[in-house]
């Protein structure tokens, strides 16, 4: 197992932390601060697993499926947390996991016909868009931060279904095969 899988492991063990803080009123007004710690350290093993599996020539199909799974695994989380507090609409969250659960079966399919897919720039846009979303929401710091939440909260909605759409179109050929 190299460094930049563990650190995709390490981002995965911390979501439940993550969650504790976030909805479990163990250490009062602090949670959020802490929740949003966990969240930017996870969010940032993110990129420097990429960054050290590129330079390193460590990119593994392991990698290539279970890191999207992670970032997947920290927002969501984040994002069902966000409905629980009042944060977001349901409806919203669910365009957004919906996307995720549609993405990753596209993955497992082709996963069984021997292809590997790795996330598209528009996809890794997505998940950028959806982390700073999240910090955002988090921190609630009102003022000018309340517009660029809400700017950031369209933004990965439309990246979402963009990214939806372009990875349907781009792997359409996976739609025809027997699993």
């Amino acid at each position: 197992m190299n460094l930049p899988n563990k650190l995709t492991i390490l981002r995965m063990i911390m979501v439940p932390f993550f969650v504790l803080f976030m909805l479990v009123p163990i250490g009062g007004p602090a949670n959020k601060w802490i929740a949003l710690a966990i969240f930017v350290v996870a969010s940032l093993t993110d990129t420097l697993d990429g960054y050290i599996a590129r330079r390193d020539n460590l990119i593994t199909d392991f990698g290539k499926f279970m890191d999207p799974l992670a970032d997947k695994l920290l927002v969501c989380s984040a994002l069902i947390c966000f409905v629980e507090l009042g944060d977001l609409p349901a409806w919203m969250v669910i365009v957004i996991i919906a996307r995720e659960f549609i993405i990753s079966g596209f993955r497992l399919v082709a996963s069984d016909n021997g292809i590997v897919i790795a996330a598209s720039k528009t996809g890794k846009l997505k998940t950028i868009s959806q982390m700073v979303m999240v910090v955002l929401v988090i921190a609630d710091l009102g003022g000018f931060f309340t517009v660029l939440e809400q700017i950031f909260i369209c933004l990965a909605l439309i990246l979402t279904v963009v990214s939806l759409i372009e990875y349907i179109a781009k792997n359409k050929n996976v739609l025809s095969m027997q699993g």
